[in-house]
């Protein structure tokens, strides 16, 4: 399905210049940013394209020479298996550079699917190639970020191939709180969960039966609540000590990046 609109079919709006561009508010998390690389970072966000839910990005094995920063919505990024069933890899949500599992050979190694109505920003390599040759402190920052959430991804891995249902699922939502309260703020422990049963069951190895299953087993332990599409970890500290969980992406090291 081609996306709603795009950039290219409709004149681009005046962007507040107080407002934090997606990325530029996902790296502030980390480390303050100077003008120039705020400017830097709103410099990548200037091809905007919008994707109904259920919409395909970008196909497994398509050339591709971009990135896409998302500024609404989730996304993930799957991959296509022998006997036809999919794999989700990992998903994406506001200021999340998508594709950098792409980036070092001009084709997409991942299907990138939106799970939600979205909105992202279209970044060719060149222009990521530039900011890291001109800002080279965003760079080394991108770099740190990126190795964070391959560690985490590393983690739900060793969870589906070592551990027991409650051990992934409790992982998985563990892993999506910490990465939306980095954009959102970690004031709370409910969010909305737009994915199926069998989204989360491709996610982690399970069929959607026994994703449901357990489900309802972390409900009955009080751990979590669910009305609707609304999750809430009722305790987060005794969920995480339950399934192990290991924050690898709240707070990255910066003491080593260059200087500005």
């Amino acid at each position: 399905m081609p996306p709603v609109t795009s950039s290219a079919s409709r004149p681009l709006l005046a962007r507040d210049s107080t407002a934090r561009g997606a990325l530029e508010h996902k790296l502030g998390y980390h480390l303050p940013l100077t003008y120039a690389e705020r400017d830097a970072l709103r410099w990548l966000e200037r091809r905007e394209k919008h994707y109904r839910a259920g919409s395909v990005v970008v196909e497994e094995g398509q050339a591709s020479d971009c990135l896409h920063v998302v500024a609404s919505g989730w996304l993930h990024g799957s991959v296509r298996l022998p006997d036809n069933g999919r794999q989700i890899l990992r998903f994406y949500f506001v200021g999340d550079l998508t594709a950098t599992f792409s980036i070092a050979w001009g084709f997409t190694a991942a299907t990138l699917t939106a799970v939600s109505d979205c909105t992202l920003y279209e970044v060719p390599r060149e222009a990521l190639g530039r900011l890291f040759r001109e800002h080279p402190r965003l760079g080394a920052l991108l770099f740190a970020v990126s190795a964070a959430e391959q560690v985490a991804l590393s983690d739900r891995l060793t969870s589906v191939g070592r551990t027991d249902a409650i051990t992934r699922i409790g992982t998985l939502l563990l892993q999506i709180r910490t990465q939306l309260a980095i954009v959102d703020g970690p004031s709370g422990s409910s969010f909305e969960l737009p994915l199926t049963l069998q989204d989360l069951g491709d996610a982690i190895g399970l069929t959607k039966t026994h994703v449901g299953r357990t489900l309802r087993a972390l409900e009955g332990d009080g751990l979590i609540e669910r009305e609707g599409k609304v999750i809430r970890i009722v305790d987060v500290a005794a969920l995480t000590t339950k399934v192990g969980y290991k924050d690898r992406e709240s707070h990255v090291a910066t003491d080593w990046l260059p200087d500005r």
